[in-house]
């Protein structure tokens, strides 16, 4: 297999393992209970029963922590691969991881919504006979909506399949990394005659008289 087609199997096969990542997600991830409520002055207010808001970073951080341990095992399979160990098939498991990430957030995102739905304060079944109605609320993916938040999310996998690769690159002995087939190194120029094995050396004869 070459080069190209190694790099492109890393990616799709990291982002399609994000995908199933990001079903797993759904079906983990807590939803958040809550209660919409109709004030004396006719305004409705949204509140979270009991700790029930903290569900919001549990569930960010369960998908964090399986994108974490999906780019463990592939950067190690990765590194398995002896024939194409290298700097490029780290940039792939990298762009790879990253694909991953996106591809969790969106699957999961999308099946937590369709799994719980979308809440629109304005439009919930509220009124003077009947002032509180309980909901549940979908999980959130990240951890807020800023673009750092964002991008951190996206990012943090792929940092993390970077260490384990390159821990596994430091701790080899050969400068080809392990690799197959191996490079042995050019033995060094001295400028000595070699002679036969089991041969004495010749050595310098004095000078004619």
């Amino acid at each position: 297999m070459s080069r190209t087609h190694a790099v492109l199997w890393v990616v799709v096969g990291l982002a399609a393992a994000g995908a199933l990542c990001g079903a797993v997600w759904a079906w983990l991830a807590p939803p958040i209970h809550g209660v919409v409520a109709l004030t004396r002055s006719n305004e409705r207010v949204k509140a979270y029963l009991g700790n029930e808001a903290d569900h919001f970073f549990t569930a960010a951080a369960l998908l964090v922590g399986l994108l974490a341990v999906l780019v463990v095992v592939a950067a190690v399979a990765v590194w398995q691969w002896r024939r194409h160990r290298g700097p490029v098939m780290m940039a792939a498991l990298c762009l790879g991881s990253v694909a991953a990430s996106a591809a969790a957030v969106g699957v999961g995102a999308a099946l937590v919504r369709w799994r719980y739905g979308h809440i629109d304060v304005a439009t919930v079944p509220v009124s003077e006979q009947n002032r509180v109605h309980y909901v549940t609320e979908a999980p959130a993916v990240f951890f807020g909506h800023t673009p750092l938040q964002v991008a951190l999310t996206l990012l943090f996998p792929a940092a993390v399949a970077a260490i384990v690769y390159v821990l596994a690159a430091v701790s080899t002995s050969r400068d080809d990394l392990g690799g197959w087939p191996p490079v042995e190194p050019a033995a060094p120029v001295t400028g000595r005659t070699v002679t036969e094995v089991d041969a004495p050396p010749v050595a310098p004869s004095s000078p004619s008289p």
